[in-house]
């Protein structure tokens, strides 16, 4: 009877020393994981985020597997439980709360540290302001997916309670980024009388990433354009796709127009632009939560040679180029010219380290700088851009460099007070829903 024993008891100790060894490989990497993203300073989430409950969580790993910013280390397990390790890294995608078989996962705005301003909205997506309603990012959900969704849906609710008024269009919708062309759309296949309002292209914030930047989203139903099956593709690629959809549907968009005020007016809404007005029963925010970049505010920075975003690196061949910024962006784009242009390239930036920056991009500076196709100056501003130069202060001292470009990627400005002009109550957020 014993040998019975011995032929059972080997394999399950076997398979039993396997799961041990396999699970202290994941805790060691999960430790190290940490303690690198606490030192680069990712610690620090820039939107939703996952929360995990330890006394809840069972140590399966599956939120682990979930996450799809496996490269990134998003998610980790630390001594036998699953814990945010590059906080920074995370997309709010949400899939770790899903995933999670006993629920000690919730998704949040901001943290203790760092709070986060986001309007107060109903489930309909509507402010406090009656006939106003915010979709996408401003609302703090900047995945693709999730603006199409509430694109969509905030028209809906839109329509269902729609009353005609004369001389009022049913909704003007501000901006055309993801929640903007969906919430077009919707309004379209629903036969409302619409206005969407784009200050700059189609695409919104995916316009505004550098050519090829990888764009990832994930399955999602758009009205008239049906089954949207896309969930790994280049920023080309999915700008040509809602191109095609914009001719094919006819969907209107007013591009180059910026909405300056709203007002309320007749059980309705005036809204004003840079090129005219227009009076609707309801208004649909489907904006950026940095749509406006924020500006130096230094002498010559009204020349035409400063840009505020990268679109095609090789435009600035042969050219001195200097970037401003010390975030993903502003890496990025210094990163990029260098590697497949002949341009001189300098990277500007007030701090000591890219601690804003993700750890790929970071490495991907290093490898330019190594070989000499990129200077960093760090612990410097800008203090003068002329016709041919740019005056910069280091540690106290001035220098003059050579320069035909300037590319500020310093971030933008969140349109707060803009809502609150408009009547719309913001929270700040501290690690709550």
């Amino acid at each position: 009877m014993s040998a019975w024993w011995v032929v059972y008891l080997i394999p399950l100790l076997t398979v039993w020393s396997w799961q041990v060894a396999r699970r202290r490989r994941i805790a060691v990497k999960g430790r190290e994981a940490h303690v690198q993203a606490q030192r680069a300073g990712l610690n620090e989430p820039v939107s939703l985020h996952p929360i995990i409950n330890a006394s809840l969580c069972v140590g399966c790993s599956e939120c682990v597997k979930a996450c799809p910013e496996k490269d990134s280390d998003v998610l980790g397990m630390v001594d036998g439980k699953a814990e945010l390790i590059n906080a920074g890294d995370c997309i709010g995608h949400g899939a770790c709360r899903t995933s999670c078989p006993v629920g000690a996962i919730s998704l949040v705005f901001g943290t203790a540290k760092r709070g986060i301003d986001i309007p107060i909205l109903t489930p309909d997506f509507e402010t406090n302001v009656p006939g106003i309603f915010v979709a996408g990012e401003l609302g703090g959900m900047g995945l693709i997916r999730n603006a199409l969704v509430q694109g969509t849906e905030a028209i809906e609710a839109i329509a269902h309670r729609r009353q005609r008024r004369q001389g009022m269009v049913d909704v003007v919708i501000v901006g055309a980024g993801p929640a903007g062309f969906a919430a077009s759309l919707t309004a379209m296949s629903l036969g409302l009388k619409y206005v969407t309002i784009e200050q700059e292209s189609l695409g919104g914030c995916v316009f505004q990433y550098p050519r090829a930047k990888l764009v990832m989203t994930s399955p999602v139903e758009v009205p008239i354009i049906g089954k949207l099956k896309i969930t790994q593709t280049s920023k080309e690629e999915l700008l040509e796709f809602w191109q095609n959809v914009e001719r094919k549907t006819g969907v209107a968009i007013r591009y180059r127009e910026r909405v300056e005020s709203i007002t309320p007016r007749g059980g309705g809404f005036l809204i004003r632009t840079s090129k005219g007005q227009y009076a609707a029963s309801s208004v649909l925010l489907a904006i950026g939560r940095r749509g406006t970049p924020r500006k130096l505010g230094v002498p010559g920075e009204e020349l035409s040679k400063v840009v505020y975003r990268m679109i095609d690196p090789e435009q600035y061949s042969g050219q001195n180029v200097l970037v401003v910024g010390g975030g993903d962006s502003a890496l990025e784009a210094a990163s990029s010219i260098a590697e497949s242009t002949n341009a001189k390239v300098a990277l500007s930036y007030r701090g000591d380290a890219f601690t804003r920056a993700k750890a790929r991009n970071r490495e991907r500076l290093e490898n330019a700088r190594r070989t000499g196709r990129l200077h960093v100056v760090l612990r410097s501003q800008v203090r003068q851009i002329a016709a041919d130069a740019v005056v910069m202060e280091q540690s106290g001292k001035l220098m003059r460099i050579p320069n035909e470009v300037v590319i500020v990627q310093a971030g933008g400005i969140v349109p707060t007070d803009f809502l609150k002009n408009v009547g719309v109550q913001v929270q700040t957020k501290y690690g709550t829903a």
